[in-house]
């Protein structure tokens, strides 16, 4: 089976194609912001032609996208009509009525200043459900649904959400009232709370339907453009996007929630880091990847991806009830522009200057010096060898922004301000780093630091000097790891329903009811394989409780058994919480209730591996046979005379001796002096100090 993995970043376009019994073939093309299936298309096209394939030869095309972020970022996404309960109008409004900065009289609240559904469009429906049951109080009334929905057809909404008090425990109400819209509005994006996050609290529960409505309609529209686009070209291969808990799903499905898709993009970086990491013998590992426009950060802990707990889940601080990896993203990579502000203070990023125009160094009309720019003014980037000469990069203009912008109005050196730039770029990584790591628990000092993405490995061996990792590793293909992610990543889905059981009390018929439900879970699960045409034997399951002590406010995950649930074994759902808790929080209370609120089932097939040949033993220190021409290059402690080397020359169980910069089309990893680099079986690079 032939498969292409293909992820979007801010600047670049990254491309990977692999074949059984081959080397795996990578490449990059600038993105295309405009309209990402362009950049998409090119860079598939262009890799079956390196390859020696047609188009028409590629069975899977694997895609992480950041076209649904990016519309929640921006706040680009569709015009939304919203109908629920009647009383219930502004919970959007009111959220949870926490101050997103206590002491501030100025503060902005995103959900009042800047709504998914604006208050005119978010109409009352009478009707009512009845908890713990969800039997019907008030019959839904089906003229008011008919009338809103007609308003929202003249008002020219893109989209509409059915939101109802207690939908979770009878979404009868919900699914009528789609019909009706759907009747009045054929060609609306219309969904369900139920459908999206069929679980308790209402106002979660609501914004995140809504956020799938903001996002939906452009998202499926680029999906479909996507899919036609490859077909032009002559891909009729089958297509699977990137989800956001670090799964893949299909088009169709990712059209319909395109929620799941808010951290597609990122999410395929942790996963290659996780791959790279079990194959560098690491389960310990915090991942940066650093591309263009932003750097990326999670942690991989005894081997396992972090999943992030339901109360931080959000974006563009609106919250998102979907799994999602715990990844923190900050603006900070090879394009972040330096500047001096206006009390004077030199800063760089988060403003980024893109693919379009690009660093000043690019020469495509960009005046403003940016990260990329210093290290080609510091003789780290060589403008004949960047994208393995693909790309010409002018060092004169580079200078000259810099010059301008920073070294003039602060009287220093071209080179010193250059050196500023990337001692800012990497205090404000390192920052982000110890907020994902130590502020959660985390020693960095027990873990390799792994920078990938085009400018990580420039970035690495500073940003583990400033958290105390144990080491560096630089993946063989740094620029593709997430498109090389794609390729090691399961077809997953995730199904839900809340229910509210005290498990230390439990009664069999109690358990027996949540054996039913997880059995309905499945039922949705298999209905969903079965349209993705995956055979029964393929099929991987697993159950989680979503769990608290009683009177938490918020719950975390414990896996279930297997076996249905029995009097005999609820107590290791119990234990298994116990231990989530105290290795989150530092400790566990033995001695109180626990109670489930959510069940999850967590369902997946695996898609194929990534079959990557050991080097040949070279066991050589600082081979010259490797070594591609020496030039001057300024480090912290001054310039050096520093050796080239050509990575595809390197061998396993070379050494290099910094200060030395190994060389690849898709990255450079730069090794300063007191450190060494060591070739690792597959063509890994551990960097040691």
């Amino acid at each position: 089976m032939i498969r292409v993995g293909v992820d979007v970043g801010g600047t670049f376009t990254d491309v990977v194609l692999d074949r059984p019994g081959e080397r795996i073939v990578v490449h990059k093309v600038p993105s295309t912001p405009a309209d990402q299936s362009e950049g998409v298309v090119k860079g598939v096209t262009e890799i079956c032609a390196m390859a020696g394939i047609a188009p028409a030869d590629i069975d899977m095309v694997l895609h992480g996208t950041t076209v649904a972020t990016n519309m929640v970022i921006e706040r680009k996404g569709a015009r939304v009509g919203m109908l629920t309960t009647r009383g219930f109008r502004d919970i959007l409004h009111m959220a949870r009525h926490k101050r997103p900065h206590n002491f501030s009289l100025q503060f902005d609240v995103p959900w009042q200043s800047k709504p998914l559904v604006k208050r005119r469009d978010r109409l009352p429906i009478t009707e009512r459900l009845a908890p713990p049951s969800g039997a019907v109080e008030v019959p839904l009334a089906e003229n008011e649904v008919r009338e809103a929905a007609e308003l929202f057809k003249k008002r020219g909404l893109d989209a509409v959400i059915v939101a109802f008090l207690f939908a979770f425990l009878n979404d009868e109400h919900e699914r009528r009232a789609k019909r009706i819209v759907e009747e009045v509005m054929p060609d609306a994006f219309v969904t369900t709370s139920s459908e999206v996050v069929n679980v308790m609290r209402e106002y979660e529960r609501f914004s995140t339907c809504a956020m799938n409505a903001y996002i939906g309609p452009k998202t499926s529209l680029y999906l479909k453009n996507l899919e036609s686009r490859l077909r032009a070209a002559g891909v009729d291969a089958v297509v699977r996007i990137m989800q956001s808990n670090g799964g893949i799903s299909t088009v169709e499905n990712s059209s319909v929630r395109p929620v799941g898709l808010l951290l597609s993009g990122p999410a395929g970086g942790v996963i290659g880091g996780k791959w790279t990491g079990e194959a560098a013998g690491e389960g310990n590992v915090i991942t940066i990847d650093i591309g263009g426009t932003s750097a990326d950060i999670s942690v991989i802990q005894d081997g396992e991806v972090r999943i992030k707990n339901p109360r931080d889940t959000e974006v563009g601080t609106l919250p998102v009830l979907v799994p999602m990896i715990d990844i923190d993203a900050i603006g900070a990579g090879g394009g972040s522009i330096a500047y001096l502000d206006k009390g004077g203070a030199f800063r760089v990023g988060p403003r980024s200057a893109g693919a379009d125009p690009g660093p000043a160094a690019y020469g495509r009309g960009g005046t403003e010096p940016t990260v990329t720019d210093a290290q080609v003014v510091l003789g780290r980037l060589d403008p004949d060898q960047f994208l393995g000469g693909d790309l010409t990069i002018d060092e004169g203009l580079a200078r000259a922004a810099i010059q301008s912008h920073i070294a003039t109005p602060l009287g220093l050196s071209v080179e010193d301000a250059a050196l500023g730039i990337l001692k800012i770029i990497n205090n404000n990584m390192a920052l982000a780093i110890n907020a994902n790591s130590v502020a959660k628990g985390i020693d960095p000092r027990g873990f390799t630091l792994m920078g990938f993405g085009g400018a990580g490995p420039l970035h690495s061996a500073a940003l583990a000097d400033l958290i105390r990792a144990k080491d560096v590793i630089s993946p063989l293909q740094p620029g593709i790891t997430a498109a090389m992610g794609l390729l090691v990543t399961d077809l997953q889905y995730e199904y839900t329903h809340s229910v509210l059981t005290v498990l230390d009390t439990a009664t069999e018929a109690e358990l027996d009811e949540l054996n039913a439900r997880f059995a309905a879970l499945r039922a949705e699960a298999d209905a969903q394989l079965d349209a993705d045409n995956v055979p029964a034997e393929a099929r991987i399951y697993k159950k989680v409780a979503e769990c608290r002590y009683v009177g938490q406010g918020f719950e975390l995950r414990a896996d279930v058994p297997d076996e249905p649930l029995t009097l005999a074994n609820k107590g290791a759902v119990i234990e298994a919480f116990f231990t989530t808790h105290k290795k989150v929080y530092g400790h566990a209370f033995r001695d109180q209730a626990s109670e489930v609120i959510t069940l999850r089932l967590v369902a997946s097939a695996a898609t194929g591996s990534l079959h990557v040949e050991p080097l040949a033993e070279g066991g050589r220190h600082n081979p010259e046979d490797a070594v591609l021409y020496r030039r001057n290059t300024r480090f912290d402690d001054g310039e050096h005379e520093t050796p080239r080397y050509r990575r595809g020359d390197l061998l396993a169980g070379d050494t290099v001796s910094g200060p030395a910069i190994v060389l690849q089309h898709n990255s450079t990893t730069l090794v300063p002096p007191g450190w060494t680099a060591s070739v690792i079986a597959h063509g890994d690079l551990r960097l040691t100090k």
